[in-house]
């Protein structure tokens, strides 16, 4: 039997009952639909987190004073030459230090009651800090040798909008006194406790709000190929004596952590997709069946006209084949674009793996060749003089 003659009688059945035929391939096409686009929504948000990384680097580590203390007593808090003593590690390509200032509030203005923070902190920094931490100013200007000697403020993006700020200019109520704001920031993705901050320079800190000049967090950027490497000199570096209470992280890790938890949470409806799948198969399954008992007058009177149980069995088989095939690539095709939809509603690159389209598609037609083989050979199976009595 020439293959168009096999392609002419598989699809013969389905075109007979064209509305069977497509409930029957949807069942496979919600199922593969289901699996591609949660591959490809993965895939491109693993694009953009590796886009977000390569933009901000992975290469900042960030030190602070460690919640235990090293079992030794209350932690010493980090010298106030915290930075200079790191920035001699080689490797290291800068550092600097901010302050939180914890007897210190911002609020909108002065009527404002004292308890109702909103959750801000007013923190004292060096200059250098935004070449750090890879940070932007939205609106206005970073403080610069001038304006920290003064009561000027630059905001982090979540604090200028619980404040109700907007736009530069406008004062704020921090720490007993009115205070311009100079500039606002936009969220600063490594450094998040930046978006919450009202940022002064250290020297009004130093004469306006008794800053002691011990730093509560340090922040370093290194070259790439000794992250490691300085990582474990941080610690010791700023406390020589007790090097246990100093605690190291690097930020890109939490964003890196934050992408291991989509992946199990990929995989879960990756294991969905894959039931729907299976179900989508039963239903080819079921359809071929009922196919081979109505149609049992169709195989008797072609068993007597001189085909064989082969010619029966192929007849069938590719019928279940194409049914597959068909639910198959439908699926493929809302799954991608639905990975489209979605990648482009949360601002992602839609990145839809070439291999994931051929092995979805692949494996439907394994589903529907191993649904439609018992159906086909049932069918080769039934004699001509029972189909035709039938």
């Amino acid at each position: 039997m020439r293959a168009g003659d096999l392609l002419h009688l598989g699809s013969a059945g389905l075109r007979a009952r064209p509305a069977r035929a497509v409930l029957s391939a949807l069942g496979i096409a919600i199922g593969i639909a289901a699996m591609v686009a949660v591959v490809g929504l993965s895939a491109s948000s693993q694009e953009q987190l590796n886009r977000q990384l390569a933009t901000l680097g992975t290469n900042l580590l960030t030190a602070g004073v460690s919640d235990s203390g090293g079992g030794l007593g209350p932690p010493p808090p980090l010298p106030a030459d915290a930075a200079a003593r790191v920035e001699r590690i080689a490797g290291v390509i800068m550092a600097t230090t901010t302050t939180d200032l914890h007897d210190v509030a911002v609020y909108r203005s002065r009527a404002v009651d004292a308890g109702l923070t909103g959750g801000l902190t007013v923190t004292a920094t060096e200059l250098d800090l935004l070449d750090v931490v890879e940070g932007h100013v939205r609106a206005g200007s970073w403080l610069d040798e001038a304006t920290a000697q003064f009561p000027t403020t630059v905001l982090g993006a979540i604090a200028a909008q619980r404040l109700g700020v907007t736009e530069v200019g406008r004062q704020v109520w921090l720490g007993g006194r009115n205070t311009t704001v100079v500039g606002i920031l936009d969220p600063v993705q490594l450094a998040p406790e930046l978006d919450i901050a009202a940022l002064v320079g250290m020297p009004v800190a130093t004469s306006k709000f008794g800053n002691s000049g011990n730093p509560t967090r340090l922040y370093e950027r290194s070259t790439d190929a000794t992250v490691s490497a300085v990582a474990g000199l941080i610690a010791p570096a700023i406390q020589p004596e007790r090097p246990s209470a100093v605690a190291v992280s690097r930020p890109s890790d939490a964003l890196a952590a934050r992408d291991a938890a989509d992946e199990t949470f990929t995989g879960l409806l990756l294991g969905l997709g894959s039931i729907g799948l299976l179900v989508g198969g039963i239903g080819v399954a079921n359809t071929m069946i009922i196919s081979v008992i109505e149609r049992r007058r169709e195989i008797g009177l072609r068993r007597a006209l001189g085909a064989t149980r082969h010619h029966i069995a192929a007849q069938f088989l590719s019928e279940a084949l194409l049914l597959s095939a068909l639910g198959g690539i439908t699926g493929a095709g809302i799954g991608a674009a639905v990975t489209a939809l979605g990648a482009l509603a949360n601002g992602w690159i839609p990145v839809v793996p070439p291999g994931v389209l051929v092995i979805g598609v692949a494996a439907t037609l394994a589903i529907g060749a191993v649904a439609g083989i018992y159906p086909a050979l049932r069918a080769a199976r039934t004699p001509p003089t029972v189909a035709l009595a039938a």
